[in-house]
C-alpha cells in the first residue's frame, strides 16, 4: 500500500488538513529513507517492532526531543491501523508501545500589558500591510482562531449584520465567534485600504498579500513574531501565543471552561484545560476572598 493512499485517506476521508497530512507523510518517509539506510526493508508496511525502536534510538542520538519522537511514531501508528484496516496486514507492530516520557510543556502567554503596547502602540497604521498585521493581530486576540483557520478566513465569513465570524476549524467543523467592536473597527479599516489594491486576485480571501494574493501561515508568524519581539521579553512569539493568551485572560476574567473551549474549537474539555494553569494564582486569590469559610 503506497503511502500516496494513506496520504488520500487522511485527506479526503478523515478531513485533515493539508498541514497535518503532510507532517504524517513526512515522518513515515523519513522512516522509509532510514530503514533503506539500515538496509531492513524499504517497504514499510512489513517493518517489526525491533526495526521501529532503532530509529527511536537513532532519533534519540539526534537530539531530537521526546516529544517529537512521539509524534513521530504516532504518524507511523496511524499509517499502521490504516493498512489495519485496508487489510494489508495483520498486526501492528506499534500495538504494545508506550511513549516516551516528556515534561509538561508550561506555555506562558502574553500579559495584557504586552497586549495592549503592540496594538496601540508599536503598530502604527499608516498603509495597507500596518493595517492588516494590526487587523490580525487583533483577531487573534480577540477570537483565539487556530493560524491556518485565519488564513483560511474568507470575506462572506465576516457577518458584519449579526456580528459574527464564521471559522472553519479541524476536520472542516464550522464555529461562530462574536465579533466585538474593537475587532468591527479594526476590521473597517483593513477593509478600506484592501479595496484600495491595485490589483487582488485571490478576491474572495479575507487576508492578502500586498500583491493581492492570499496570506500564507509562514507570513503570518513573522508578523506576530515581528511586533510581539519588540514589545516582550518572552523566547517564543508566535501566533498559538496568542491563542494561549485569549483563552488565559477570559478564563482569568471568569469566563466558563465549556464556552472558552466551544470557543476555540476543541473537540473535548481536555484540550482546553491545558490553558487553565496560568489562571490558577487568580483561582487561589477568588477562593480565598469569596470562601465563607475564610470570611473575617
Amino acid at each position: 500500500m503506497s503511502i500516496q493512499a494513506f496520504s488520500d485517506y487522511l485527506l479526503l476521508e478523515k478531513k485533515y488538513s493539508e498541514h497535518t497530512v503532510l507532517a504524517y507523510t513526512r515522518d513515515i518517509e523519513n522512516f522509509q529513507k532510514f530503514l533503506v539506510q539500515q538496509q531492513y526493508t524499504n517497504d514499510v508496511s512489513k517493518v517489526n517492532y525491533f526495526e521501529i525502536r532503532q530509529w527511536i534510538i537513532a532519533l534519540v542520538d539526534q537530539n531530537i526531543t521526546n516529544r517529537s519522537i512521539n509524534r513521530k511514531i504516532s504518524s507511523l501508528n496511524s499509517y499502521f491501523k490504516f493498512l489495519l484496516k485496508t487489510e494489508e496486514i495483520k498486526l501492528n507492530p506499534l500495538k504494545q508501545h508506550k511513549a516516551l516520557k516528556v515534561g509538561k510543556k508550561v506555555q506562558l502567554p502574553f500579559s495584557e500589558k504586552e497586549l495592549l503596547t503592540v496594538l496601540e502602540s508599536t503598530i502604527k497604521v499608516v498603509d495597507f500591510e500596518t493595517a492588516r498585521n494590526h487587523f490580525i493581530i487583533e483577531l487573534f486576540y480577540a477570537t483565539g482562531i487556530r493560524r491556518i483557520e485565519l488564513v483560511k478566513l474568507k470575506i462572506s465569513d465576516i457577518d458584519r449584520s449579526n456580528g459574527l465570524i464564521k471559522v472553519l476549524g479541524k476536520r472542516n467543523k464550522e464555529r461562530y465567534i462574536p465579533l466585538i467592536e474593537s475587532l468591527r473597527i479594526s476590521y473597517n479599516r483593513y477593509i478600506e485600504y484592501r479595496n484600495n489594491l491595485p490589483v487582488v486576485i485571490d478576491d474572495e480571501m479575507l487576508f492578502l498579500t500586498k500583491d493581492g494574493l492570499k496570506i500564507y501561515e509562514k507570513l503570518v508568524y513573522r508578523i506576530i513574531n515581528k511586533y510581539f519581539s519588540e514589545a516582550s521579553t518572552k523566547s517564543k512569539c508566535s501566533p498559538h501565543v496568542l491563542r494561549h493568551s485569549f483563552a488565559t485572560h477570559l478564563l482569568n476574567q471568569g469566563a466558563d471552561l465549556n464556552t472558552v473551549k466551544e470557543l476555540l474549537g476543541h473537540a473535548s474539555l481536555a484540550s482546553t484545560q491545558v490553558y487553565t494553569h496560568s489562571s490558577i494564582t487568580d483561582l487561589k486569590k477568588v477562593h480565598s476572598n469569596s470562601h465563607p469559610r475564610n470570611q473575617k
